[in-house]
């Protein structure tokens, strides 16, 4: 009996009270006694856990043949234990598939209980609600639906509606079957953080796009209009992309670089499933593409979102057990490759407005490389005064840095994140794009459309198109 089978088995006995641990243990036929002993003691003690992040990760729903015993077992080991020991078999397949999002459900967890460390999940004092909870965004895909469809459609799913949240108490206060609409973005829904939507046939169709809010962010704030030419410098996994071209309703082009090939296969898959026509994919470090080239002529738009420490990522706090903190070689890297490819990105000539963001916390990614780039294009690009009434700034380490944004659990109710929006100086700009955001639209145009095809109908003998 290999050692996993074994420890479920035990575990099982154990759970229904079958006898005592020690007992099971050493009436095993499994050779390392030890080794058994200390992995089911140790899913025992995180045993409510692993049952709260198997619940919310769907395993169980997705993996019909995992039995509940060997799954928790299985998600110690990977999660918080040593790794799959002796190579995992078919289990490391198997778990290899749910790995990124058990890593995130624990982490929602930490954030839901306010703790930073596995062991701080133990602790009696730790309940769910006592600390800052990050709620289930759901951005509507507008290529293939519209807001008011979505919520038509949850609500004879059996959700209830409860309109469009005035604060961020009301999405704090969210329970149960409850959703609302963001305060701020139209098209995105909130659901209470507990809820699982990966297998929901909206989501699965590419009608709903499970996205953080703050991740939202970016896009909206670059607002190109339709028909522009957009580059997204480092592009996968493809979400803000996808984001993009539902801004541009599909007219225009969209060019996205990522180096990575298997990151970019996946987002190709994404864009397709969301209906994505006006974007053309480049395994392509984005530091090779020249300014100058013709194809970019008409570019007036670019988001770059670059390689960061991932330090305000909720799942990070599984991997780096100091809150997240990189080391200080590692930011250094990191901030240098952002500081160039920022730079790279401001020298293209039509250039317009770009949107620098990280979902980093740390200064030396974030204000450090946006002061830089300041200095280095003085009199050409300005920082954009954004959203002032979003509640987290910039921090105060240059004059300006007010205009810069900064996103975090407690503050916003979303993931970390930083975000710039750099604007060309000697051109007058537009009305902010986040004025419409904070005056948004009716949800459905419908009427309109069906008034102006009865016009159509009435002066034509042809069926408009």
């Amino acid at each position: 009996m290999g050692l996993y089978a074994a420890a479920a088995a035990v575990l099982a006995g154990v759970e229904s009270r079958q006898g005592s641990l020690k007992s099971l243990v050493y009436s095993s036929s499994f050779q390392n006694v030890k080794q058994l002993y200390a992995l089911v003691c140790e899913t025992q003690r995180y045993s409510a856990v692993l049952d709260a992040v198997i619940a919310s990760a769907g395993l169980l729903r997705t993996e019909k043949k995992l039995r509940p015993h060997l799954a928790k077992v299985l998600v110690y080991d990977l999660l918080l234990g040593k790794g799959f020991r002796g190579g995992g078999g078919r289990w490391k397949a198997l778990l290899g598939r749910h790995q990124a999002r058990l890593k995130a459900e624990l982490a929602r967890l930490k954030v839901q209980r306010g703790v930073s460390r596995n062991e701080d999940l133990l602790q009696e004092r730790s309940r769910p609600g006592q600390a800052y909870q990050v709620p289930r965004f759901v951005r509507v895909n507008t290529l293939k639906t519209c807001p008011e469809d979505a919520i038509d459609y949850f609500k004879r799913q059996g959700f209830s509606y409860q309109g469009r949240a005035s604060s961020l108490e009301d999405l704090r206060a969210l329970k149960g079957q409850h959703f609302l609409l963001d305060p701020l973005l139209p098209e995105l829904l909130v659901f209470p953080a507990q809820t699982d939507l990966h297998e929901h046939p909206l989501y699965r169709a590419g009608h709903l796009i499970l996205q953080d809010k703050a991740s939202c962010l970016p896009a909206m704030l670059l607002s190109p209009p339709p028909g522009s030419h957009v580059i997204d410098a480092c592009a996968a996994p493809g979400n803000k992309t996808s984001y993009i071209a539902a801004l541009l309703k599909n007219q225009g082009k969209i060019f996205a670089f990522d180096q990575d090939a298997k990151r970019l296969a996946a987002m190709a898959t994404l864009l397709a499933r969301a209906g994505v026509s006006c974007c053309e994919l480049a395994e392509k470090d984005f530091l090779t593409v020249s300014p100058t080239d013709q194809r970019y002529g008409q570019v007036q738009y670019i988001l770059l979102d670059p390689s960061c420490s991932g330090s305000g990522m909720l799942s990070r706090q599984l991997e780096e057990h100091g809150g997240g903190t990189p080391s200080k070689e590692r930011l250094q890297a990191l901030a240098g490759f952002q500081q160039r490819a920022l730079c790279h990105a401001l020298a293209f000539p039509s250039l317009q407005r770009l949107v620098y963001s990280t979902c980093s916390l740390c200064q030396e990614e974030n204000e450090d490389v946006v002061q830089e780039a300041l200095q280095q294009n003085s009199g050409i690009f300005r920082l954009a005064p954004v959203l002032p009434t979003w509640p987290h700034r910039g921090l105060n380490t240059f004059p300006g840095s007010e205009h810069c944004l900064r996103a975090s659990p407690e503050t916003t109710l979303t993931g970390g994140f930083f975000i710039a929006v750099f604007e060309r100086a000697e051109v007058v700009s537009s009305p902010a794009p986040q004025d419409k955001a904070l005056a948004p639209e009716p949800l459905s145009k419908a009427p309109k459309r069906k008034k102006r095809r009865k016009a159509a109908a009435g002066a034509s003998m042809q069926p408009s198109t």
